[in-house]
């Protein structure tokens, strides 16, 4: 089990940067895949990048491409998502998740959550 805790959310305009942080207690944090997961008001959970247990594998959904980058310290055990050039559609609560089973694209293959964290980006 991990108990997972994200920071770094705020409001920005467009074309700002922010750094998301995933915070994990509990001693199997290097036993998980990460993932970042975001929701928007009235729309569907949407995998935004996903990490594999030892940080050599990667997945970005295709909106984030050449703008987002996910990393992860297992020595502190934290994940980062550099969030660069955003937009005002990437507003949403983003939340980083323990993978379970399934495709690291699904949101239902995560199965530990954090709280989330807002992210609003102005026009």
């Amino acid at each position: 089990q991990v108990h997972l805790v994200e920071s770094g959310g705020g409001l920005v305009q467009a074309g700002d940067s922010l750094r998301l942080f995933c915070t994990a207690s509990g001693p199997f944090f290097t036993a998980y895949d990460i993932g970042w997961i975001r929701q928007a008001p009235g729309k569907d959970r949407e995998v935004v990048a996903a990490i594999s247990r030892s940080g050599n594998n990667k997945y970005y959904a295709e909106f984030v491409k050449g703008r987002f980058t996910i990393s992860r310290d297992n020595s502190n055990n934290t994940v980062f998502l550099e969030m660069n050039m955003l937009k005002p559609e990437d507003t949403a609560v983003y939340y980083c998740a323990a993978q379970g089973q399934g495709s690291w694209a699904q949101p239902i293959a995560y199965g530990y959550w954090g709280q989330g964290t807002q992210v609003t980006v102005s026009s």
